[in-house]
């Protein structure tokens, strides 16, 4: 049988750079120049399409959702909680600052058929498909 070897205690040591003082200098609070895109769910039925966005810490002062009749952009900023003044990271993966997202849709939309809510961190869309246009046939005559 093999064992997973698992070191505790010491600084990680990685191709001659020392990882741990690397995870002492990390401060999420300077990284507000680059947006992050939240992760989404997309489905639909065979009336409306149905986006869940998760953007928890986000206030709906700090969102923004514009929806045309092909694509929704989901935009705002998540601002972050501040830290103990004597506090140091020692993990940050929680993305901060400006985030944003277009989802091109795969139907066409009505937007007079749309609803959006936001619970617990999640955002959910829901829109209704445009009708969509049935072509008529005639039948051509010949000429008398």
């Amino acid at each position: 049988m093999s064992y997973i070897k698992i070191r505790f205690g010491n600084p990680v040591d990685c191709a001659g750079s020392n990882k741990y003082q690397m995870f002492q200098t990390i401060n999420p609070m300077f990284s507000f120049e680059d947006t992050w895109k939240p992760q989404m769910d997309i489905y639909e039925t065979d009336d409306e399409i149905i986006l869940t966005a998760e953007i928890s810490g986000v206030t709906k002062e700090e969102l923004e959702i514009e929806i045309d009749d092909k694509a929704a952009r989901i935009s705002g900023i998540r601002k972050p909680s501040l830290p103990a003044k004597d506090a140091r990271y020692r993990l940050a993966e929680i993305q901060y600052g400006k985030f944003e997202r277009v989802i091109f849709l795969p139907a066409q939309i009505d937007t007079e058929k749309i609803s959006a809510t936001y619970q617990n961190g999640f955002l959910h869309l829901r829109m209704g498909k445009a009708s969509i246009k049935k072509f008529h046939t005639i039948e051509i005559e010949e000429e008398k």
